[in-house]
């Protein structure tokens, strides 16, 4: 199998082109046929080939046709093995970012630093599991100059597995929050769990970018060197906050430089990302006035912290994902804005386990404490809540939402959006 595995990187070298879908026009390069829960990509592998792949690894010998059929005992393992062979051989500064909130959004914002200096190389959208990094990994080319690979996880375990494709040389925890606490059986275990970055980093003797203000990465990174940034002039990076409504400006300081921005990102919470940006901008010798600029253009449209004005009012959309620890934080923040007319629409969070019913109560009791104008909420979690507050509307799925929402006089108010992937809460405004 170890010689089949070189042929296929041979190959890959040829024409670096990785699909595993198998309708992609491909010039060349390699299709694998993944699986999922329905479908065989070994199925497809014919299609592939007939779009232009050079080879199809295959792990069924029933589809095997011809010497352009690569059969290997596992597509998957051998897409990841292909990508360690890969990294192996990259000569580029990795710097590995996971958390359980603002993962994605920190790692957009280093990526647009970043590239105001060098040829960089980012995880594309929310390509960050066992299947996503070993792809982003195989996307890294010759011209590249550094790159910069977010990872996720729902288990234990999975931050270290993606450590040994990666082999990050700095990482970057944003922070640990209730995010898949069913998976990790509690906030201890997704303690555990995000922190493999860190032991990885240790053994490589590698650096850690942290925040300073936050205890608990403090307690996991102290066998680590790291570069701290935070609200402590001592810290290697300063950042003041300026204003946080309704969107970010700052000012910071950093390696003798310093600057100042109006970013398009609103919530308190994405300061500590853009410190985070600034920082390893800094450490790559960015210039302060392009490190600014990257940050002051960078605008999220992956439902993300996104600020949505549409005729007389406005709209905060943060639906791609939601546990206990972001949508506290987010639900403080939109409070404190200034408008009279405020209302909080809010889905399901997922992968709670036992906790769920007690999470979703926790924030639904948070909203009727603070002054909303309505708390409307859906899903089968939220609709097991107890609530006599008059301004609490529960309703079982978006689109019952949607006919709400579309009925309601939303002139002058500030709406905020969140829940979890599955709830899809985007398509209420859609």
């Amino acid at each position: 199998m170890e010689e089949n595995l070189q042929k296929i990187y041979q190959i890959y070298l040829k024409t670096p082109v990785i699909s595993k879908d198998s309708r992609e026009k491909l010039s060349g390069g390699v299709y694998f046929s993944l699986k999922g829960e329905k479908f065989d990509g070994n199925i497809f592998a014919k299609d592939a080939l007939q779009n232009g792949a050079t080879i199809a690894v295959i792990d069924n010998p029933k589809y095997r046709i011809n010497d352009n059929y690569i059969l290997v005992e596992d597509a998957l393992t051998t897409l990841q093995n292909l990508a360690r062979i890969h990294r192996s051989k990259l000569n580029i500064p990795v710097i590995g970012i996971t958390g359980s909130n603002g993962k994605t959004t920190t790692k957009e914002l280093i990526s647009s630093v970043l590239k105001k200096k060098y040829n960089t190389h980012f995880t594309s959208g929310n390509y960050n599991n066992h299947i996503g990094v070993p792809l982003t990994i195989l996307q890294i080319n010759s011209n590249h100059e550094i790159a910069v690979i977010e990872m996720g996880a729902n288990h234990k375990k999975e931050i270290e597995f993606l450590c040994t494709i990666s082999d990050p040389d700095f990482g970057l925890i944003t922070n640990i929050g209730k995010a898949h606490l069913e998976g990790f059986g509690g906030i201890e275990g997704i303690k555990i769990g995000k922190s493999e970055l860190y032991k990885h980093i240790h053994a490589k003797n590698g650096l850690i970018f942290k925040n300073g203000d936050d205890s608990v990465l403090a307690e996991l990174a102290e066998k680590n060197q790291c570069l701290n940034y935070g609200s402590n002039k001592e810290f290697y990076c300063y950042g003041e906050l300026l204003q946080s409504h309704p969107t970010i400006k700052a000012k910071w300081n950093c390696k003798e430089a310093s600057g100042e921005f109006n970013s398009k990102l609103y919530g308190d919470y994405n300061f500590y990302n853009m410190l985070a940006a600034i920082t390893i901008g800094r450490y790559f010798d960015v210039d302060s006035q392009d490190i600014d600029s990257a940050i002051a253009s960078y605008e999220s449209d992956i439902n993300r912290s996104q600020k949505i004005e549409i005729d007389n009012y406005s709209i905060y959309l943060d639906a791609y994902n939601a546990n206990p620890s972001s949508m506290e934080v987010a639900i403080k923040n939109f409070s404190k804005n200034s408008t009279n007319k405020k209302i909080v629409l809010l889905g399901d969070m997922f992968e709670l386990g036992e906790d769920s019913l007690v999470e979703h109560q926790k924030i639904l009791d948070l909203c009727t404490s603070l002054n909303f104008t309505f708390v409307v909420v859906a899903g089968n979690n939220f609709m097991q809540c107890e609530s006599k507050d008059p301004r609490v509307l529960k309703f079982q799925n978006n689109k019952e939402v949607k006919k709400w929402y579309s009925e309601f006089d939303k002139e002058n108010s500030e709406i905020l959006i969140k829940g979890s992937r599955g709830m899809a809460m985007e398509n209420i405004i859609k």
